[in-house]
């Protein structure tokens, strides 16, 4: 009876325990949420789509041109498990200054090729919790709500898809924005969004406010070319809404040509005859240096006020798989300091520059930058 009455009393006190741990467990989980059970979120993408995804998320990939650039802008680099090839790749010249604060992506798993080109089954031996898929809107990169569904069809994971965008002009700095907003969503990382939305419009004030009272007829009338485009490209290659020139109320002579990437005619140029040519200096990948060779060797371009009056002048690359935007808005500055010096006096361009860089990307990478592209940034280009 004795022996009955004590197992009966071991029983009893087993179940209490049992009870005790069941509701610490179950007080764990509700201050843990998204941690130790994970929960899931349901987030719209750039193209209207609901996409369910874990809670915060540990890993990620990005696949399409500029998408781990919006990842480092939104500081989740950490996050990343793979990469696609262009991350790996070892290249004299790279323009990316996210590129230049993180080399341990090339250290990182293969998603895929360049320019959104994914290997799904690559993918799935990776595992990440999220694909992040973009690509710039009218281009042969672009992405879409049907190239998300067929990838997250194949791979069984979540993928969120959106517009990359640019800030050429209202519809595609929406893109841009929104493109922030959703991976921010996505990772947590919802301040960070609005803290860079923040940051890039009142650095546009700036620029503006510098420079809006400059009367139509003191301003000076510009040109950029040797702007990159899926590779590089020489003079008449160009941006007719680059918006540095837009921002310090400066005439693009190629602005009639719309909003797009542009090739203009060489003669063109020659009749346009801008007071100041600024060159990309991503155009020295190509043979002869691209547009500076042309400038110095064209007997036409020769002949150009800007070429004649040594008033060229070399700017960071616009785009390097897809736009730079820090470059973008550093660039600007320096625009504003060659054309209106006295509305600039307070700038150093390369000071600035590396300021805007380790706002985006943690690192003043400036330097490194351009180096690599013979230390033409920046400066008068020599003809």
């Amino acid at each position: 009876m004795k022996n009955y009455i004590g197992i009966t009393l071991i029983g009893l006190l087993l179940i209490g325990m049992v009870a005790v741990a069941g509701c610490t467990g179950e007080a764990v989980t509700s201050q843990e949420a998204g941690s130790a059970s994970g929960t899931e979120i349901a987030v719209t993408d750039g193209f209207g789509r609901t996409v369910t995804i874990p809670s915060p998320a540990k890993s990620v990939v990005c696949s399409g041109s500029g998408c781990l650039r919006y990842l480092v802008y939104l500081q989740g680099q950490d996050l990343a498990v793979g990469v696609d090839s262009i991350e790996k790749e070892d290249r004299a010249m790279d323009a990316r200054a996210y590129v230049h604060a993180n080399p341990q992506f090339k250290d990182l798993p293969l998603i895929g090729e360049f320019r959104g080109k994914d290997d799904p089954e690559k993918i799935i031996g990776i595992g990440p919790q999220i694909v992040f898929k973009t690509g710039s809107t009218g281009t042969a990169y672009a992405t879409s709500a049907d190239d998300a569904e067929k990838l997250q069809a194949k791979t069984g994971i979540p993928v969120v898809a959106f517009p990359y965008g640019s800030l050429r002009n209202d519809a595609e700095k929406a893109e841009f924005y929104s493109g922030l907003r959703v991976m921010g969503e996505a990772i947590g990382k919802q301040d960070r969004a609005e803290e860079i939305i923040a940051y890039i419009e009142a650095t546009m004030t700036d620029l503006e406010n510098r420079t809006s009272n400059i009367p139509e007829s003191e301003q000076k009338t510009v040109y950029v070319g040797g702007v990159s485009s899926a590779g590089a490209h020489g003079i008449i290659s160009t941006e007719p809404a680059y918006p540095p020139f837009s921002w310090v109320n400066a005439k693009n002579v190629a602005a009639g040509m719309g909003v797009a990437h542009a090739d203009v005619a060489k003669e063109a140029l020659v009749d346009w005859d801008p007071d100041y040519i600024f060159v990309d200096i991503g155009t020295i990948q190509m043979e002869s240096d691209g547009a500076i060779g042309e400038l110095k060797n064209d007997p036409a371009l020769q002949g150009l006020s800007a070429v004649k009056g040594d008033n060229v002048y070399g700017v960071l690359p616009y785009n390097y798989y897809s736009i730079n935007y820090g470059s973008v808005l550093a660039d600007a500055y320096f625009v504003g300091k060659v054309l209106y010096p006295d509305r600039f006096a307070d700038i150093d361009p390369a000071e600035k520059a590396d300021e805007i860089y380790t706002f985006f990307v943690g690192e003043p990478v400036f330097d490194g930058i351009n180096r690599q592209y013979g230390g033409l940034a920046f400066t008068q280009i020599p003809l």
